[in-house]
């Protein structure tokens, strides 16, 4: 049964239906500027400029050809010495803590000849070891080129030795004066740096700790001080869970510390008790793109509806419809709901009460350590400053100029401090403020310890050198304490110490080889408290207008901390699918009576209008606003983390929206926009491909029809196997062939299963597959030309609730607004299919095909069908012609229009020695001139298979991987071997879910899909 839902990938569809047309034909159009690089015949001395002779060859990409000769000469340098633990070719790894002050992960860190070059999720640490995109591309950063390079005094390069000279004169000075020393730093719930500051503070008495972060959650934490008497944020854990409502918490992204993905995953398992998610928000968050039912509201009546809410389950009633609805579902799942809120302090104290009368088996009681932010404590630091009573003020690696959001004042106070120490990786504005400059290591290059929650110890070890001149604040601190050049400040020795007292019968080295252990520290929560009249209070006060702003975290970007990553900068939003941007997401109807517009130009590229944006009387100037299909009316978002200046060429992009944020309320109110009358050049990846327009690409099913409808019943089957009618009767399409079948039996066969149901767009696999595959960056400009080069993209799909057959509208000839101005979703109130639609993440990348389109058509054979399934590309054969992108009906194969490598145009980390040193060598670096795609991994695959070999034993399930199965935080890609009879590929095959893309046209993939399951009752 085909669904009758619309399904559309931006408004521009809606508006246009042959847009789809428009985008195929063009899709090919443009040649490769062959002129830019090969130069003409004034310079050649030729009469026929290489062009003319191109152009008489046939093929203009045929440049390649002379290119390839040109190829440089780099010789290898044996080891004089090997190392005893290296073994060239062969990759080392190391359990270690990814811990940048914001995001934390257990992980195996992949390094080969002696470099980091891959992150990989820890498995011992269950949802503590999940990767995100952050975690990922974190690697990326430890090679960023603009890091400060060595210890500055007055701007200048200056020794370790003279700096801190000058730094302990300043400490003895203070100390002696009676002034304050403080170190100022990020979160970090590491025990040994504590009790090294303990010693230091021992040393100088009037020494201070104070925690600044950038995105601090003051509100969630002072909600935790007093509901549970305990400044720590709870732990909570779904997967018992049944129903779970949310008022403006991404909880799939950075809401509470972040890692409820796995868990979110694990309930969402389609089945009578399958999870129920209820979204109540204002911007699209990425949570809400996943909700079975969202609600879309401004702020100001997000927060009514809770209390309404709140009301309804302590007893007092609720006239509001909505919020009576909600409240009977709590109410009817019992302790087996759970509710989250975000937004300020009462919300989430609401949010904490209504759990507790519940009594919501998905609080734990475990503490999360990591954000220790006290918006007190820090107040209190700034009035320190502002009277004259620090005389020493150490940064480590903050930049409160940036992100606190009087950054200005807080620069002019610094003048009153007369020593001013940053220890920072760019030359940001703590680094222009400070007199003295030390640069920070990198954690791949640093040792430490964290207690990130209840019960649980992990380590930090270097796994390369120290690149640069840098130094991890415990050194400095060991240094400052104990004198210049003393045997005790090596912070290996002193880490070791410590925690083999805190390891108990666990040896260090063995501590070291896990990097995940358990820990003595038994903090638990437990409900003590909470304000229910103060907090519907100050959710009450909250003052409505016609405009009200939600601040919110982006998945690549986070609060900023790795904005110099180009990895992160070009991974696409999940939601809007643009890159290189942040912008004032806005409402179709919002923007249609302001005046705002998003237009395509001739060659399909997204140009929008720039606003300044003012809110209480604090103006952000050129924010560039992106209408957003979901966005409550009244309501506008913004990204914090961009337009970080001084820190690097890729940092600087972007508006900073953290002058609007007081560190506590993500939603505030009086917002005015003022058009500029310019408009800004998008970056978007979302109309590049063509795959809409054919059958049903992204399939979704209500779990009523899933439980009661066989998903092959004749009429009303919701996952009919595709059959077509032949001369011997009806056939399941997978039966019929034009041509001979490839024989899979003689070892494996691989396939990918790919869950819709779990996918949550997190983006995590597209930077594993970037890291592993060597894919480039090519910058926000060739986004725009739609010349991405992902080898694994995540498509985002909406779809509407209407209640026509389509295609009886468009056979009238109805225009399709038009012909979705029935009232259809979850309150029968919408009258636009832009206005609150479902959404589905699909990855899609090569489906490895056994009969590929793309390898009948290649000239040269450049592409063939591989023995273990898997479509292989041999780049020194391929001229590209691009006959099998054009052939490729799933758009997943990527031309080398330049070369990305040490090309000043591409001026990202391929193009400086230091960059490329997070390449993997297993992996060729494709020239200009060939076509690329995913390979599944097949480096990873044969590695497997020898390392089986070398052991004389089969390969075990589970032991296939690829980048992408590995990085998944959801488990929603599985990889493995056909012909295992027991491999869990093969038992995903065999579910009812089950699909393959575009089916219908005969390519037989070697990936197939889920059908996605909504729980939630149709209207």
């Amino acid at each position: 049964m085909a669904s009758n839902k619309i399904q559309f990938r931006s408004i521009h569809e809606l508006k246009d239906p042959a847009l789809n047309n428009k985008l195929a034909q063009k899709e090919f159009q443009e040649e490769i500027p062959v002129e830019d690089f090969l130069g003409d015949a004034e310079k050649n001395g030729s009469s026929t400029s290489r062009r003319d002779f191109l152009k008489l060859l046939g093929f203009s990409t045929a440049a390649v050809t002379l290119a390839a000769c040109e190829a440089p000469v780099i010789k290898t340098i044996p080891y004089v010495v090997k190392p005893h633990e290296i073994i060239p070719g062969i990759p080392n790894y190391y359990a270690s803590t990814y811990f940048d002050g914001f995001d934390f992960a257990s992980v195996l860190v992949k390094t080969r000849e002696g470099r980091p070059i891959k992150i990989e999720p820890n498995p011992v640490a269950g949802d503590l070891g999940k990767t995100s995109a952050r975690a990922q591309a974190s690697v990326l950063s430890l090679y960023d080129n603009d890091k400060v390079k060595q210890p500055k005094f007055e701007g200048k390069d200056e020794t370790f030795d003279k700096v801190d000279s000058y730094i302990i004169k300043g400490l003895e000075e203070a100390n002696a004066a009676g002034k304050r020393i403080v170190l100022l730093s990020h979160s970090f719930a590491s025990p040994t740096f504590k009790k090294l500051f303990s010693e230091f503070k021992a040393k100088y008495p009037t020494a201070e700790l104070v925690t600044y972060d950038a995105y601090p959650y003051a509100a969630a934490l002072d909600a935790a001080q007093e509901v549970f008497g305990t400044r720590a944020l709870p732990v909570y854990d779904l997967r018992g869970t049944e129903l779970v409502v949310s008022f403006q918490a991404d909880f799939l992204g950075d809401y509470n510390g972040g890692g409820l993905e796995s868990s979110y995953a694990a309930a969402r398992k389609p089945g009578p008790n399958m999870l129920r998610h209820i979204q109540v928000e204002s911007n699209m968050s990425l949570t809400g793109a996943n909700a079975d039912s969202r609600v879309r509201l401004k702020p100001s009546l997000v927060n009514k509806t809770l209390v309404e809410v709140y009301n309804a389950i302590v007893g007092g009633g609720t006239s509001d419809k909505t919020a009576s609805e909600i409240a009977k579902e709590l109410q009817t799942k019992g302790n087996k709901a759970v509710v989250f809120a975000d937004g300020s302090k009462g919300a989430q104290v609401l949010a904490h009460l209504i759990n507790q009368k519940l009594a919501s088996t998905a609080f734990t009681g475990k503490a999360n350590l990591l954000k220790e932010f006290d918006k007190a404590r820090f107040e209190e630091f700034l009035g320190w400053v502002n009277a004259g009573q620090v005389g020493v003020l150490i940064a480590n690696n903050v930049d409160p100029i940036y992100s606190y959001h009087k950054g200005e004042d807080f620069k002019k106070s610094l003048t009153k401090v007369p020593y001013v120490i940053a220890i920072a990786d760019k030359k940001n504005e703590m680094y222009k403020a400070a007199k003295a400059v030390i640069p920070v290591a990198n954690w791949l290059e640093s040792w430490g310890d964290i207690e990130p929650q209840t019960g649980v110890y992990s380590l930090m070890q270097p796994t390369i050198q120290k690149i640069y001149k840098s130094r991890q604040i415990e050194e400095s601190l060991l240094v400052w304490k104990n004198g210049k050049n003393n045997a005790a400040n090596n912070y290996y020795d002193y880490l070791k110490a410590n925690a083999t007292s805190l390891l108990g019968g666990t040896s260090f080295n063995k501590a070291l080889y896990n990097g995940f252990n358990t820990s003595a520290n038994a903090t638990a929560l437990s409900y003590a408290g909470g304000n229910a009249a103060q907090a519907v209070a100050e959710l009450g006060g909250f003052k409505a207008s016609d405009l009200e702003l939600v601040l919110y975290t982006k998945t690549a970007m986070g609060d900023g901390t790795q904005a110099n990553n180009p990895w992160l900068q070009e991974l696409p939003d999940p939601i809007t699918r643009m890159s290189w941007d942040n912008y004032l997401t806005i409402s179709p109807k919002d923007a249609e009576r302001l005046g705002i517009e998003n237009d395509l130009n001739a060659r399909m590229q997204l140009d929008g209008s720039i606003v300044n944006l003012t809110v209480n009387g604090v103006t952000i100037k050129d924010v560039p606003v992106f209408i957003q299909p979901g966005q409550a009316e009244g309501s506008v978002g913004l990204a914090l983390g961009y337009g970080k200046k001084n820190s690097g060429a890729t940092a600087d992009t972007g508006v900073n929206a953290y002058p609007l944020f007081d560190g506590s309320n993500l939603v505030v109110s009086n917002v005015k926009l003022e058009k500029t009358g310019e408009d800004h050049e998008f970056a978007g990846i979302q109309l590049q491909n063509t795959l809409m327009g054919r059958y049903e690409i992204a399939k979704e099913v209500p779990l009523a029809d899933f439980l009661n409808v066989a998903f092959d019943d004749e009429h009303k089957g919701w996952n009919k196997p595709l059959e077509y009618h032949t001369i011997s009767g009806a056939l399941p399409a997978r039966k019929i062939d034009l041509w001979d079948a490839f024989d899979d039996t003689d070892g494996p066969h691989f396939n990918m299963s790919i869950d819709l149901n779990s996918c949550t767009g997190c983006g995590s696999c597209i930077i594993a597959c970037q890291a592993e595959n060597n894919v480039p960056v090519v910058g926000k400009e060739e986004i725009r030309m739609s010349r991405d080069m992902y080898w694994l993209r995540i498509d985002r799909y909406y779809s509407s609730r209407q209640k026509v057959e389509v295609y009886e509208g468009l056979k009238e000839g109805m225009a399709v607004p038009e012909l979705y101005g029935t009232a259809f979703g979850d309150g029968g109130a919408l009258n636009h299919p832009a206005d609150n639609p479902d959404v589905i993440f699909q990855p899609v990348m090569c489906q490895h095909c056994n009969h590929a389109p793309c390898e009948t058509v290649c000239p040269v054979a450049a592409t063939s069908h591989g023995s273990q399934g898997q479509n292989h590309m041999a780049y020194n054969r391929c001229i590209g012609t691009r006959y099998c992108a054009n052939n490729c009906p799933y758009k997943v194969r990527r031309f080398n229009w330049f070369t990305y490598n040490l090309n000043d145009k591409f001026d990202f980390n391929m193009n400086n020695d230091l960059g490329r040193m997070v390449l993997n060598p297993d992996v060729v670096v494709r020239t200009r001139g060939v076509m690329e795609k995913c390979s599944l991994c097949i480096q990873m695959t044969q590695t497997t298979i020898l390392e089986a070999k070398k052991e004389n034993r089969i390969v075990k399930d589970g032991e296939f991987q690829t980048a992408c199965s590995k990085a998944c935080t959801t488990g929603s890609i599985q990889f493995g071997d056909m012909n295992d009879k027991g491999s869990e590929v093969r038992k995903l095959y065999a579910g009812n879910r089950r699909y393959y893309l575009l089916e219908e046209i005969g390519t037989k993939p070697n990936v197939f899909y889920h059908t996605k399951v909504r729980n939630r009752v149709e209207k």
